[in-house]
């Protein structure tokens, strides 16, 4: 079990410093959220980047290829927590995360095998399947785009996937960030035992390809599966890209594969400062992968100049999206904005 970034949707090479102020401001946002203070909140800052600073010195002093191969051991860092309850907490979700496994958790959860062949379960509107004319033909379109996605994987992992079969297919609503865009689940089987689950989400432009200029890759899930590739200690062994008969990109990945997420709504304020801490780290790492670890932390400095300068622009940046917020809200009670906020069964 690794920490490390998961979700590169945005991922285009661009200048460094940019991440470090987006994951600064959040650290503000996540602190006010939980009702902390700002001397909180700036300290949760300081202590990311000053780890972010200090964990990049030291890879700057590494040979490349211990860069590379370097990870983050979850268990081990859990160890380090000084809050008791979180360190427990943490290590009953890393068993049940191990315990877990998509045969006898996911399959039974997901789908069904009462019919001739397995398909997902509906679970509208979250999970649901194309009722639309032309299903046939729309039925052709994912087969043909699957065949080209197998096409994007390394050739080992290729004799691996043809060992399922694919049985059915699924839109699926995914996170806020994903609003609007088509994704699902492709369920394949190598036996009436033996599921495999595979997620696919569009890939749209980067937003930062207004900033930094157009990505090199022709395909925007290509670009995705990249950036998962250069940043994460180890990526998923599905990774790959495909598109759509209308143009549309994607990328492809295991639905279920273990992945924990951290539950900062309930983080008291020591558990926020060793995330920060943290996230700071693997932060380093993965600009250490995907750029030239001695020039960023020769920029850096030993010192805490920068660590300040961002402290200050984090707080400006989260009170200017709190603004932002507020505007939104006031179009949405003035009726100039509709929305629809789903009740929870």
């Amino acid at each position: 079990m690794i920490f490390d970034i998961n979700d590169l949707d945005e991922t285009l090479p661009a200048p460094w410093e940019w991440d470090v102020k987006r994951l600064a401001a959040s650290f503000v946002l996540a602190c006010r959220d939980n009702g902390f203070s700002e001397d909180t909140a700036r300290d949760a800052v300081l202590t990311c980047v000053r780890s972010y600073r200090e964990h990049m010195a030291e890879y700057s002093d590494m040979r490349v290829m211990d860069v590379w191969y370097a990870t983050i051991d979850v268990e081990k860092v859990v160890l380090t927590m000084g809050d008791e309850e979180a360190r427990r907490r943490m290590q009953k979700r890393l068993a049940k995360a191990r315990a877990r496994s998509v045969a006898e958790h996911d399959f039974p959860e997901l789908a069904t095998s009462t019919g001739l062949t397995p398909t997902i379960k509906e679970n509208p509107p979250t999970i649901f399947h194309w009722h639309e004319k032309g299903h046939e033909e729309h039925t052709a379109n994912v087969q043909r785009a699957f065949a080209r996605y197998r096409e994007t994987i390394q050739e080992d992992r290729r004799l691996l996937l043809d060992r399922f079969k694919l049985k059915d297919m699924a839109l699926k609503v995914v996170g806020v960030g994903s609003v609007g865009t088509y994704c699902g689940i492709f369920l394949l089987m190598a036996s009436d035992h033996d599921p495999l689950f595979l997620q696919f989400k569009q890939a749209r432009p980067s937003v930062l390809e207004a900033y930094a200029g157009k990505s090199r890759h022709a395909s925007h899930g290509e670009r995705i599966v990249h950036g998962h590739r250069m940043m994460q200690s180890a990526s998923d062994i599905f990774l790959g890209w495909t598109e759509g008969e209308v143009g549309r990109h994607f990328y492809i990945r295991q639905l279920k594969d273990m992945k924990i997420k951290p539950m900062i709504d309930i983080f008291t304020p020591s558990v926020m400062l060793q995330y920060a801490k943290l996230t700071g780290w693997t932060l380093a790492h993965a600009h250490a992968r995907s750029g030239e670890p001695a020039k960023i932390s020769g920029y850096l400095g030993k010192g805490d100049k920068f660590d300040k300068a961002i402290a200050d622009f984090s707080i400006a940046y989260a009170d200017q999206s709190e603004r932002d917020h507020e505007t939104l809200m006031k179009a949405v009670r003035a009726g100039k904005l509709e929305v629809f906020i789903e009740q929870e069964q």
